[in-house]
């Protein structure tokens, strides 16, 4: 279990560390567009379009390295004070009954959307941006899918901890 627990968390671990790339990408790209439009006075929506691109997939396929490495808002007013066997089923708890159910649903309502999105290849999303949103519509369940990885990866590390075997 340890080594499956490990592997799913490499998967998340490899997209975090690449996307950390991505934020540094998408901040020269805004430098390029600010120097264009102010410094030469020239704008191009494709442009403006690729900070949206990189934001959404930095936040979108973040997600699952937020969670691994826990850095994802919790309101734990009481979960701090709890004992690590406590704090185990209550994560537990967490991860079958809210997480688990709630990307199930996201996923199956946005699949026909992202689908039909990629059935007819949709194109920009303002004239003259970039051909391909259907790329940002898949997000959505790539985003619940990382996140199942790494719920899965936490619930076996839940179940350790509640057995006493170090996670």
């Amino acid at each position: 279990m340890e080594r499956l627990a490990g592997a799913l968390e490499r998967v998340n671990s490899v997209i975090g560390n690449t996307l950390c790339w991505a934020a540094l990408a998408m901040l020269l790209l805004q430098f390029v567009i600010v120097l264009l439009r102010y410094v030469f006075g020239y704008s191009f929506i494709f442009l403006d379009e690729g900070v949206l691109y990189f934001h959404a997939a930095i936040f979108m396929l973040g997600a699952g390295y937020t969670f691994l490495v826990n850095a994802h808002v919790r309101v734990d007013i009481f979960y701090a004070k709890c004992s690590e066997r406590v704090q185990a089923r209550i994560d537990l708890f967490g991860h079958l009954f809210l997480l688990t159910p709630a990307l199930v649903v996201l996923i199956w309502f946005s699949w026909p959307y992202v689908r039909g999105s990629w059935s007819i290849l949709e194109g920009p999303i303002s004239v003259g941006g970039i051909p391909a949103s259907f790329l940002l519509k898949s997000l959505i369940p790539a985003y619940c899918v990382l996140l199942l990885v790494q719920g899965l990866a936490a619930l076996i590390r839940d179940i350790q901890r509640l057995k006493g075997t170090p996670a």
